[in-house]
């Protein structure tokens, strides 16, 4: 019994006397530690001969660790000295907290060492901060007693566990902050599309399976770039969507890709023509038969009319006689309804091919639309073939037309949107004695994502056609602080360029090699160096 209460009152004794202190340092006790200076025996416990924690003294004089004289009593019913075979009593057993002080001042080399050079006291090496234990649960540790961090909680060479979620490397903790910044897979970065936060290892999977504004090439082959979440709205406007053919109520079975419709339309217009004319005949056949059927039945009535008549002649009744007038009346005026329904469905087919001269604009339109669209040039040059000079230079000169724009071009496929403007009759200092040529930025479908303002080399060109290349060329370096390239607030911004491109007297020459059959050609060159593909 005394041995149980020997142990039993170390435990308590050594609670009891921690409960009063305010902030309790400790230290792992089984860990490896490298002493400044050659660890004292006299710091050294009796029973496990390492460094003494939480030490305790008997009546013999020996130390031992807490956990040590513990075991002693587990082991030994009447637990004895290992150093001089003495009992180990009850009565004489105290805690040393003198020796516990001069232990945990002992000085320490970090385990990092020699990369860390630090030294620090064994009870602040990696104790865990403890707060005060008078302090209530709701209330802050007052500045002056806050205690030290000890030194692993610090040292900038202790490897620590990354702390972004799903990462499991470890990184020394001066190099923390610049793994979490730069390096981590698992950080968070913002998607240059969309701007919501992805985890950096799944961004090329959110771009392509969740980013909404993510540019994709048209999955049905139009070579378009579209966002992800207009795919379902470009469908019923791309020209590789096959869709069926307009007539197919008429009897047309075709499938046909959009951009090819009204080639199919004009292709097959005889076709569709007959296919109408032959349903709308074939109706008419149906309400003729109709018609001849009721007008067969209808003189058979008679015939018995006239039969019935005859043998009723000398009778005094006619009743029989009225009653098949009146059903004959009545028949009679079905057939004329079915007379109104033919004039009514020929109404209706009269309105039909208005319908059908409406559709076929429509698709006139659409197929200029997807020329315009094939012809797109995307790599920052445009070759303007401009036709019927002289017709609209005096268009231009009557005031009519001043001037005419080419068709757009692009840098990229996600890049800038510009055009080519041409005054034929002159503008500004070179009006009616040259051909103005101007570049113009136009608003684009992706500026929110290009840098500003536009600062590409332009070249204008004026194109000779007698295979010497004589061109005529002028070039400038784009103004960032030109409002003509900055980004477009409206359609297009002002144009910039040369109002003097080329003389009319060198453009009309008879032995100008620049136009020929009343055309002539101009190329706009955008220099794309240093302009990164988005």
């Amino acid at each position: 019994m005394a041995s149980e209460d020997v142990a039993g009152n170390i435990r308590n004794f050594y609670i009891r006397q921690n409960s009063t202190n305010a902030v309790s340092l400790d230290f792992e006790p089984d860990a490896d530690y490298q002493f400044v200076e050659i660890l004292e025996d006299r710091y050294r416990c009796a029973y496990c001969h390492l460094v003494l924690h939480n030490p305790y003294q008997t009546g013999c004089g020996h130390r031992f660790c807490q956990r040590c004289i513990v075991s002693l009593r587990e082991r030994n019913s009447v637990p004895t000295c290992p150093v001089d075979k003495e009992i180990i009593k009850l009565s004489e057993v105290f805690k040393d907290n003198c020796c516990k002080r001069e232990v945990l001042n002992l000085q320490v080399f970090c385990r990092n060492s020699p990369a860390c050079k630090a030294k620090t006291s064994l009870g602040r090496y990696q104790m865990p901060i403890a707060l005060p234990s008078d302090c209530a649960p709701h209330l802050t540790v007052p500045k002056s007693r806050k205690p030290e961090k000890d030194h692993l909680q610090q040292c900038l060479f202790e490897s620590v566990q990354c702390t972004n979620e799903g990462c499991c490397e470890k990184i020394l903790q001066r190099n923390l902050q610049e793994h979490l910044r730069l390096q981590c897979n698992y950080r968070k970065e913002l998607c240059q599309y969309c701007n919501q936060l992805v985890t950096l290892i799944n961004l090329k999977i959110h771009e392509r399976t969740d980013c909404p504004d993510y540019p994709l090439i048209c999955p049905h082959g139009c070579l378009q770039i579209i966002l992800t979440k207009e795919v379902e709205e470009h469908v019923s406007v791309c020209p590789e969507v096959e869709i069926d053919c307009p007539y197919k109520q008429y009897g047309c079975s075709a499938k046909i890709k959009r951009g090819k419709l009204s080639e199919h339309v004009n292709v097959y217009l005889g076709e569709h023509m007959l296919q109408i004319l032959d349903k709308n005949s074939q109706l008419e056949d149906q309400t003729l038969a109709i018609h001849m059927d009721k007008s067969a039945c209808l003189e058979t009535q008679v015939r018995q009319l006239l039969q019935m008549a005859n043998q009723q002649q000398g009778k005094f009744s006619l009743r029989p006689l009225l009653e098949t007038i009146y059903n004959i009346k009545q028949k009679v005026a079905f057939l004329e309804s079915y007379n109104q329904r033919l004039a009514v469905m020929e109404d209706l087919s009269n309105q039909h091919d208005a319908h059908l001269s409406v559709h076929r604009a429509q698709l006139n339109k659409n197929e200029e639309r997807f020329k315009l669209l094939e012809g797109t040039s995307y790599n920052g040059k445009l070759i303007w073939k401009i036709v019927d000079y002289k017709m609209k230079k005096k268009e231009a000169m009557e005031g009519q037309c001043l001037s005419i724009f080419s068709q757009p071009f692009y840098t990229s496929r996600c890049g800038y949107r510009l055009s080519a403007r041409a005054y034929l009759n002159g503008d500004g200092s070179g009006k009616g004695t040259h051909v103005s040529l101007y570049f113009v930025v136009m608003r684009g479908e992706f500026d929110s994502l290009l840098p500003w303002p536009f600062k590409q080399k332009v070249t204008l060109m004026l194109l000779d056609q007698s295979g010497k290349k004589n061109h005529i060329t002028e070039n400038f370096k784009a103004d960032p602080n030109s409002s003509s390239f900055k980004r477009p607030e409206g359609e297009l911004n002002v144009a910039s360029g040369c109002p003097r491109f080329v003389a009319h007297t060198v453009l009309e020459n008879a032995k100008s090699t620049y136009i020929r059959d009343d055309t002539f050609f101009v190329k706009v060159v955008v220099d794309l160096t240093d302009l990164e593909e988005l």
